[in-house]
């Protein structure tokens, strides 16, 4: 165990808001199983905001920085620091009692303190809110307001002579960076296989004005908070809530656990990857709370049914396992088209996985009558895409779209597959997305053939694109980029036209939701990732075909995907000091709601080739494990594509 004191900081008191037994198995890696990010930088760098602390201290010039990760030493660093009447600090440690923040900036002028929060999000002033019409917070800045609230009731207490004033520095969506290259000075280095974020190079007066971040004043949302009763028990004040957070977890005890929602997003389970001496700490929770044996556990319950949004119901009423549950608790819904709703897809996934069905169910009439639309060739796309916090050009926003690579497979009438062309533009500081949309034009123009993708991704970002062809009056052939991306999209509905395209995208995705449901995918999901592997094991055509070696620009030595039960674990990692696990983070599509895919992996990889400094040979390895791993996302819709023609 750590010799450090054992305080509630701001990170475990989320923890503790999202479940408070969680608290009990927080940094106990050598026990319990913890599926969290090893690599917390490679997460940062995947979520795109990892260069936002860095630039909020260059608009704060002259503080003082507490490096020290020692927490006594980083409060008495800190302490020392405050005896000035005025002074300025990064990261300053604040105590009070067994509580312990550490503010990311701190101005002291007398008694008079500014608490700044740094946020990797982008803020609209114009529409932007924490508190909403109705005065309640934001979903979208609930846990970030609570981490503020947190800060502040330490400091506060601690320094009680102190005026100490709240704020938020986000991103501000309406700004345009000031300068070209700005985004190149914040560079990443590696020291002893751990990376973060420096500032190299001159950052002259013209980079930083005006700023492309904003300060929001947080002291109503913070008090908005502190009002409210704890969301577990809802029996303490947000006082008591710390207070009875931190005891339990300064003295290793665990707070009664229950079966909640939040269950299914608990981290502390076993993986694949696991020692399997490690325990699962919710397992050993539904194990006291429900009085659960150790396979019990495993058994299918409401928190694994896919997009369900009447969990906190079913668990009110006891109705757990598959087994307690009825049409009527659903709440089917039908309409006259072919296929199944979101709710007759939830109940099949109950009534398949509850009686032990392994083939998958496919709507064969459904699909047979989508198919008769399509136009050959067919199309296939993926896209990466990346956001960062500061923009790549001059006039640019903070976290505006840069499409940096796709893939393209075209399956001809005859049932040939060909990797017909691809798009790559992973130099530092280049601005891809107008040479992206050219060369998805020469790629998609020379037919009619019916254009697929997976999820709202594609559509969302070539509109993205279009919105940014029409503010730029310097792009000579804007008119006929805006054309095509017109003929392959429908709006999004923030554009200033409606259209919907004559080749619009046909979306897999949506296809996939409808006709098709294998009960191997792990609750339900339809993530291609998940999709693929369940495909192939149910497809003879599938297994038949890709027995064999497949061959591509990519894949000159040849492949065979059927030796694997997952395509995916055939491809050498993106990232060779990376843990599985961090790696499987990474690959991991959320698709909760609107099914957008993150592409974590992709866009990490993409920011290490934009801001690390590597050899020729580590470069050109990362940009080939990209190419394959894109041409893999559209060569895993051929194939469901295929499998699906065999059956229909």
């Amino acid at each position: 165990m750590s010799s450090q004191p054992r305080y509630l900081t701001k990170s475990r008191y989320l923890t503790g808001l999202e479940c408070p037994t969680k608290l009990f198995y927080t940094g106990k890696k050598n026990q319990y199983a913890d599926q969290k990010f090893d690599d917390m930088f490679l997460q940062h760098l995947a979520n795109g905001g990892f260069q936002i602390g860095e630039l909020a201290k260059l608009y704060y010039p002259g503080g003082e920085p507490v490096d020290t990760l020692d927490y006594d030493g980083a409060i008495q660093q800190t302490n020392k620091l405050l005896e000035r009447d005025s002074v300025i600090i990064y990261e300053a440690a604040f105590s009070h009692g067994n509580l312990l923040c550490r503010a990311d900036i701190v101005v002291k002028n007398g008694n008079n303190v500014e608490l700044i929060e740094v946020k990797a999000k982008s803020w609209d002033q114009a529409s932007s809110r924490l508190v909403g019409v109705q005065g309640g917070l934001l979903s979208d800045f609930k846990s970030k307001v609570a981490d503020l609230a947190f800060q502040l009731h330490i400091v506060r207490n601690e320094r009680p002579e102190w005026e100490v004033t709240p704020y938020f520095f986000f991103a501000d969506k309406a700004s345009r960076c000031p300068t070209d290259g700005l985004h190149q000075k914040f560079r990443i280095v590696n020291h002893g296989g751990r990376r973060r974020c420096v500032v190299e190079g001159e950052v002259t007066p013209e980079d930083l004005d005006p700023k492309i971040m904003c300060i929001v004043p947080a002291e109503e949302a913070c008090k908005l908070f502190a009002t409210q009763m704890d969301p577990f028990d809802g029996v303490r004040t947000f006082e008591d809530h710390i207070a009875f957070l931190a005891d339990h977890y300064e003295r290793d005890i665990k707070i009664k656990p229950r079966f909640i929602p939040a269950c299914g997003k608990c981290e502390f389970h076993t993986g694949s990857d696991d020692d399997p001496e490690l325990e699962s700490g919710r397992r050993e929770c539904w194990s006291e709370s429900l009085g659960w044996s150790g396979d019990d556990c495993d058994v299918p319950n409401v928190l694994n049914i896919w997009n369900f949004r009447k969990k906190d119901k079913m668990i009110a009423d006891g109705k757990i396992l598959f087994d307690h549950l009825s049409e009527d608790d659903i709440g089917i819904k039908t309409d006259d088209e072919h296929g199944i709703t979101v709710s007759e897809r939830q109940w099949k996934q109950v009534q398949m996985v509850r009686d032990g069905e392994t083939a998958h169910w496919i709507d064969r009439e459904g699909l047979r009558a989508e198919m008769k639309k399509w136009n050959f060739p067919l199309h296939f796309i993926d896209f990466e895409t990346s956001m960062t916090a500061i923009p790549f050009q001059r006039g640019r926003r903070p976290y505006e779209g840069v499409a940096f690579q796709f893939s393209h497979h075209i399956v001809g009438e005859d049932g040939s597959v060909d990797h017909r062309t691809e798009f790559l533009e992973s130099a530092p500081g280049v601005f891809p997305n107008y040479n992206f949309a050219r060369a998805l034009r020469a790629a998609l123009c020379e037919d009619d053939g019916t254009i697929f993708r997976y999820a709202p991704h594609e559509n969302t970002y070539l509109n993205m694109v279009w919105t940014q062809l029409k503010a730029d009056a310097s792009v000579e052939d804007r008119d006929e980029l805006c054309a095509f991306i017109q003929c392959i999209t429908s709006s999004t509905g923030k554009q200033t036209e409606d259209w919907c395209g004559p080749r619009d995208m046909v979306d897999m995705w949506g296809l996939v939701k409808r006709y098709y449901f294998h009960p191997a995918c792990p609750g339900g999901s339809t993530s291609i990732k998940h999709i693929l592997p369940a495909v192939l094991s149910g497809s003879e055509f599938l297994k038949t075909k890709y027995s064999q070696p497949y061959f591509s620009r990519n894949f000159p030595e040849g492949i065979v995907w059927a030796a694997a039960k997952d395509p995916y674990k055939l491809l050498p990692p993106l990232f060779s000091d990376a843990s599985p696990k961090d790696l499987d983070l990474l690959l991991s599509e959320q698709e909760e709601g609107a099914g957008i895919r993150e592409g974590g992996a992709a866009m990490a990889a993409y920011l290490l080739l934009q801001f690390e400094e590597m050899s020729d040979y580590e470069r050109a390895e990362i940009e080939r494990s990209l190419k394959r791993y894109c041409e893999l996302d559209t060569l895993a819709m051929v194939m469901i594509y295929e499998a699906w023609k065999a059956e229909v």
